[in-house]
């Protein structure tokens, strides 16, 4: 399966919001890359590692935005972000199989996700905030 590409519908509006969006489908490709490649197990554990710490680094911000902003859809929002958290811990523990289908499933897995997250939740949540800081 070909990486990740950027695509008009993961915009939310936001270039800094886009800029972390597009940071964290870099490092899924290079975690696919990784795996592909037969690096050896310690780099493909480091990728999930880079990935997984990046996204739940931009949740925590984001949660945090939402608390601050009393945001009416926080649990809903924040219930998203777990379900991908959940899926990426069984991706990382399934990727000891088949290259091919480990790549397959993380690219299929995150690119969906990201489609249908980035514009339900992140495009609203970014609507309702308006400029604000991404730090």
């Amino acid at each position: 399966m070909a990486p990740i590409e950027w695509k008009p519908e993961f915009s939310v509006g936001d270039p800094a919001v886009d800029h972390e969006h597009r940071q964290l489908i870099d490092l899924v490709n290079r975690t696919a890359g990784a795996i592909l490649e037969r690096r050896p197990e310690a780099d493909v554990e480091r990728g999930f590692g880079d990935l997984l710490r990046a996204i739940s680094a931009h949740f925590a911000l984001e949660e945090r935005q939402m608390r601050e902003a009393r945001y009416d859809a926080l649990a809903e929002h924040k219930a998203d972000h777990e379900r991908l958290l959940d899926a990426l811990r069984d991706l990382m523990d399934d990727a000891a199989g088949t290259p091919e289908a480990s790549v397959d499933r993380l690219v299929a897995t995150l690119e969906a996700w990201f489609a249908d997250h980035f514009r339900v939740h992140d495009s609203r949540l970014h609507r309702r905030l308006g400029p604000h800081s991404h730090s």
